[in-house]
């Protein structure tokens, strides 16, 4: 999207007053990097607090006594089993049981939940969820409300995070990683994240979040952080990002998110795709999501092609790039399940050159969330 098409964040004259470069993204004019640079920022936000402006992403509620059910059907997940302020990582899928878009869901009260939704998807997301409660409305009985909220969304994400809140005068003591609540009307706050690090999300009104900002900002701890080091942040914790490594037309045990699904929803839940999954997990998947570190230093990007030792296509890089804090190059993608193990002798075609890769573990740094 282009000219008049694309979208601006509430704070933008904050961010062009920090001198940001900006770039396309989801249809969003986004900060890319401010004066620090992509490799300050990924750095500053491992060692101390890094501030991001996601306002792009979409938070939407869901209330009523049909919220539930609208929710297990959507997601393969049980929305009842969420214990208030308790989030939840999970996904919209389509019929054949490909990723529509993944969420974080979080119980606010006995019959209101609070979805978070990537930029991208967000205007296919509402559309998705209310042609679902549709559905559900044969009788004109069904009570789900979803209302799209009118946010700015903040994370502050770094060992550091909880302490320039708490400067600021957010307290964040017991709030454990994947918990959200309420801490004022209209305010949306959850310990949680795209980096691997401890830190917190924040929806709140334009008015609040610019009052907000210039205290955090202050704070020698914190820096704003651009996409481009989001970006290198969530590769190096192995995040998945929807669009690349995640997409309608990959499922969930392709892509090693199985762990989201609980058993119990897995054998008998009634979700969109869940007959297309079974038969995925009762067969296998045919390729897998892995970590891999390119040999040398020459970073592998997404679409790079992927061959075993003969020759033959074994898989395709999703996400790709260096990693500051790994101190090499650290790539996604996937590959034929019989090679998705450490060991195989993988090579990615970089214009031409055959680079080794090895299957790598994921995450590439550690995550230090705080749950307990």
């Amino acid at each position: 999207m282009t000219g008049d098409d694309t979208k601006h964040l509430p704070l933008e004259d904050l961010h062009v007053a920090a001198g940001a470069r900006f770039g396309a993204f989801a249809g969003w004019s986004m900060p890319l990097t401010y004066p620090a640079g992509v490799m300050k920022e990924h750095l500053h936000t491992r060692e101390h607090a890094g501030l991001f402006d996601i306002s792009h992403m979409k938070l939407f509620e869901i209330s009523g006594s049909g919220a539930e059910a609208l929710l297990n059907r959507a997601c393969p997940f049980d929305a009842g089993a969420l214990e208030i302020s308790q989030s939840k990582y999970t996904f919209f899928l389509n019929e054949a049981a490909g990723i529509i878009d993944d969420l974080i869901v979080t119980r606010l009260g006995r019959q209101r939940f609070l979805v978070v939704a990537n930029a991208g998807n967000a205007e296919a997301d509402e559309k998705h969820l209310r042609q679902l409660a549709l559905d559900f409305d044969a009788n004109g009985e069904f009570d789900a409300k979803i209302e799209a909220l009118d946010r700015v969304f903040l994370a502050i994400q770094g060992p550091e995070a909880w302490a320039a809140l708490s400067r600021a005068g957010i307290e964040t003591g017991s709030l454990l990683f994947m918990h959200g609540f309420e801490p004022r009307e209209n305010w949306f706050m959850s310990r949680s994240g795209y980096t691997g690090e401890d830190g917190f999300e924040i929806g709140l009104p334009e008015a609040g979040a610019r009052n907000l900002v210039a205290k955090l900002i202050e704070d020698e701890r914190v820096m704003w952080v651009g996409l481009a080091a989001r970006d290198s942040l969530r590769l190096e914790a192995g995040l998945c990002l929807h669009g690349l490594d995640i997409t309608p037309e990959i499922d969930p045990a392709s892509a090693g998110l199985m762990w989201a699904i609980p058993k119990e929803v897995r054998a008998s839940g009634a979700f969109i795709g869940a007959d297309a999954l079974r038969a995925i997990l009762e067969r296998g998947p045919a390729q897998k999501r892995v970590g891999l570190k390119p040999e040398g230093r020459q970073p592998v990007r997404a679409g790079a092609a992927l061959f075993d030792a003969d020759g033959n296509p074994a898989g395709h890089v999703t996400s790709g790039g260096f990693g500051p804090s790994a101190a090499h190059p650290v790539a996604m993608g996937y590959v034929q399940a019989s090679l998705a193990k450490p060991g195989a002798e993988l090579f990615a075609d970089v214009r031409g050159t055959k680079i080794p890769v090895d299957i790598n573990p994921l995450p590439f740094t550690p995550h230090r969330y705080r749950k307990g």
